[in-house]
């Protein structure tokens, strides 16, 4: 008989869920500031057009890869703030919309981050931005 696979973490599973929240946050915030914008640079048009207008230029943003990667304001923030403890040796939950996997913080220096420990890494360490990936300390948990 096989033993059972350790479920994960319930907070681990919350913030599993909270990823595509917070995706959505990062569109809202584009939508409101291209709208914003439009708003200052179009003084005489109506306002359904420029509502159609910047969701039209959301929409091409988020189709637009690099603009999508790129542009995370809200999901940057929560991301450093969770990781700001985070040191070389210490272990953190990666965490993604789809799966949560266990590392080891290898290095860091500023906004980067060296971990260890994801299967997609044929190396030693994979490099991430902490403004784009989502890492928890596993200690605090």
């Amino acid at each position: 008989m096989t033993t059972p696979i350790k479920p994960l973490p319930g907070t681990i599973e919350r913030w599993m869920s909270r990823v595509g929240a917070l995706r959505w946050a990062d569109a809202a915030v584009a939508w409101v500031l291209v709208w914003v914008g439009l708003v200052m640079s179009l003084h005489d048009v109506a306002a359904l057009p420029v509502v159609l207008l910047a969701t039209g230029i959301v929409a091409a943003g988020a189709w637009f890869g690099p603009v999508r990667v790129r542009w995370r304001p809200v999901s940057a923030l929560v991301s450093l703030s969770m990781s700001k403890t985070l040191r070389p040796g210490t272990r953190a939950w990666y965490v993604r919309s789809d799966a949560a996997e266990l590392v080891v913080v290898t290095a860091r220096r500023g906004l980067r981050i060296v971990i260890a420990g994801v299967a997609e890494s044929r190396t030693e360490g994979f490099a991430v931005r902490r403004t784009r990936v989502l890492l928890l300390p596993a200690d605090d948990l």
